[in-house]
């Protein structure tokens, strides 16, 4: 069993789905663009936010920029909590931390929100490690936010972290890209927000249905 496991935070272990859309859909309003249909945005769950608005409305990246801050502008006073906890999760955590397994958090979301959105559900206590990107778009690859767990985990016990001890769950293509650049096992969740077929796609080695398989593949 996997000793380290680095979990992403939208769409796996919560479901932000109203909170991004609300506030993507605000950041839209305020660049002259109406979308009133809230499922038309799920695309943004998951990536970067930058490279969504240049890819799905066509800006250029100062626009798209300027997007980001309108966003952030609601997130961080509504949208943050417009989030539900996937059920189960809660109690698969304490689990994993009750054997004695190491969690971090390897989320493209910046480190400032996912700290708050882990103590507002109250599992903020079962991670050794919280990594995010940065507020100035640093470190917003997925790549680059494994790299940087998988650095303060090994670290904290010394080891190196490799396929056979360590695994990388998400619900998104960018996760198993990110557990695939650093040879770490690449487990797919299909209760996030994932096309049909995407996670397959990307090369993930599991692919848990619900939570209870998840805890089948984990403990």
């Amino acid at each position: 069993m996997y000793h380290y496991i680095l979990f992403d935070l939208d769409g796996t272990l919560t479901d932000p789905k109203l909170g991004i859309t609300t506030c993507v859909q605000y950041a839209l309003r305020h660049h002259g663009i109406e979308e009133p249909d809230l499922d038309k945005l799920e695309p943004f769950i998951g990536p970067p936010l930058i490279d969504s608005f240049m890819e799905f409305y066509h800006m250029t990246e100062a626009e798209a920029q300027q997007c980001v801050v309108k966003y952030r502008e609601r997130f961080k006073a509504t949208g943050l909590f417009e989030n539900e906890i996937y059920e189960g999760i809660a109690d698969l955590l304490q689990k994993l931390h009750n054997l004695g397994r190491k969690l971090a958090i390897a989320s493209s979301k910046p480190t400032v929100f996912v700290t708050k959105i882990l103590e507002y559900f109250e599992i903020a206590s079962y991670f050794d490690v919280v990594v995010g990107s940065e507020l100035d778009g640093t470190r917003s690859r997925k790549e680059e936010v494994v790299e940087e767990a998988l650095r303060q985990l090994g670290e904290k016990d010394g080891v190196m972290l490799t396929k056979e001890n360590c695994a990388m769950v998400g619900d998104r293509k960018f996760d198993i890209q990110g557990a695939k650049e650093h040879g770490l096992t690449a487990v797919g969740v299909a209760y996030g927000y994932a096309p049909e077929g995407e996670l397959q796609m990307a090369g993930a080695d599991y692919i848990a249905k619900d939570v209870e398989e998840l805890e089948k593949l984990l403990c």
